[in-house]
C-alpha cells in the first residue's frame, strides 16, 4: 500500500438491511463499520440489503468513521454485490471465504472496471480478504501480495474452525492467527483479527484478555459483533499511555547514548539496542496515527 494506512483497531458489523442497527451504527465509536451482504442477510433479503446500501453508507460513517461492505463470494451473487458496494463513501470491500490469489485478482479487475465506469479514481476501494478454510494457509504470502489494493488480511475463526475440525479456542486459533500476522507483515500490509471466537462479546474480561494477547501477536484491529466489543478495541489496540510515556524516555535516552558515541546501553534495568529502539519508534507512529484519526 503506497497511501498512509488506515487506523481500524475496531470494525462493527451492520447487517446492511436492518435499518434499526443502520441507524444507530455510528453513535456506537466503531473506528469502520462492515456492512455486511453475506453471512447475517439472508438469501431472500440480499436484494433488499445491497439497496440499502447508498444510504447506508452515508449513515455509517456521518461521524467520520470508515464504510466497508462485506460482499458475498457466490457467483450467483458477487457481481450484483460489487455493482452495489463500489461507490463513492466505500473504503473497502471484505470479501470472505479467500483461497488463492487469482480469486483475489479476479476480483480486483471487476472492482477496477466498475472504479473506471464511475469515475472513482484507481484504487479508491480497498480490500480485506478473509481467510476462512485450512486450505489458503499456504497461499497467505501469495493471497497478502495479490493486489496493492488488500490492505489487509483476517482469519475468520469460525469457518476456519469448521475446516480444521477444531474447536475456535484461542489454543486452536493461535497458530493460524500468528500465520496471518507473519504474512501480513512481509507483504506490507495490516493484520486484522484474535485468536479466539468472534461470538466471544458477553464476557468481556475474557474479551479483553483475547485483545491483549492479540495486540501483543501484532494485530492492529479486529471485526466486532456486538458494541461490547468496540471500547474494548478502541482502548486495547491502542498503545497503552504508559508505554508511550516509556517508548519517549527511552528513546531520549538512546540518542543520548548515540551522541556519546555507544550504539546500546542499559535503560532501567535493560540492554536496548536497536530492535528495541524500532519498537519504541513504531509504538510512537501509531500513537501519533490514533491520535489523528480520533
Amino acid at each position: 500500500m503506497s497511501a498512509p494506512s488506515p487506523v481500524w483497531r475496531s470494525m462493527l458489523f451492520v447487517p446492511a438491511h436492518v435499518p434499526k442497527f443502520v441507524d444507530a451504527a455510528h453513535t456506537r465509536g466503531a473506528d469502520a463499520y462492515l456492512l455486511d451482504l453475506e453471512d447475517s442477510v439472508p438469501l431472500a433479503q440480499k436484494a433488499e440489503a445491497r439497496a440499502a446500501l447508498g444510504a447506508a453508507v452515508g449513515k455509517v460513517s456521518q461521524s467520520g468513521a470508515a464504510a466497508i461492505v462485506r460482499i458475498n463470494t457466490d457467483d450467483s451473487l458477487t457481481p450484483n454485490d460489487l455493482c452495489a458496494a463500489v461507490q463513492s463513501g466505500v473504503r473497502a470491500v471484505m470479501v470472505p471465504k479467500v483461497e488463492s490469489a487469482d480469486q483475489v485478482r479476479a476480483l480486483d479487475a471487476r472492482i477496477s472496471a466498475l472504479e473506471r465506469d464511475r469515475g472513482l479514481a484507481p484504487r479508491t476501494i480497498l480490500m480485506i480478504a478473509q481467510i476462512e478454510h485450512v486450505r489458503a494457509l499456504p497461499r497467505l504470502d501469495e493471497i497478502a501480495t495479490s493486489s496493492p489494493r488488500v490492505m489487509g488480511l483476517i482469519l475468520g475463526s469460525e469457518d476456519f474452525s469448521v475446516s480444521a475440525g477444531a474447536e475456535p479456542t484461542p489454543e486452536t486459533l493461535y497458530g493460524p492467527n500468528q500465520q496471518v500476522v507473519f504474512a501480513c507483515r512481509r507483504a506490507g500490509i495490516l493484520p486484522f483479527g484474535f485468536p479466539g471466537s468472534i461470538s466471544v462479546f458477553r464476557d468481556l474480561e475474557l474479551f479483553r484478555q483475547l485483545i491483549t494477547r492479540a495486540r501483543e501477536m501484532g494485530f492492529v484491529g479486529s471485526y466486532a459483533i456486538h458494541p461490547n466489543q468496540v471500547q474494548v478495541m478502541n482502548e486495547l489496540f491502542a498503545p497503552p499511555a504508559a508505554d508511550i510515556v516509556h517508548a519517549r524516555e527511552l528513546l531520549a535516552a538512546y540518542e543520548e547514548a548515540t551522541a556519546q558515541g555507544r550504539g546500546a546501553l542499559e535503560f532501567r534495568g535493560r540492554m536496548v539496542d536497536m530492535p528495541v529502539v524500532l519498537r519504541a519508534r513504531e509504538l510512537l507512529r501509531r500513537a501519533r496515527a490514533i491520535r489523528a484519526a480520533d
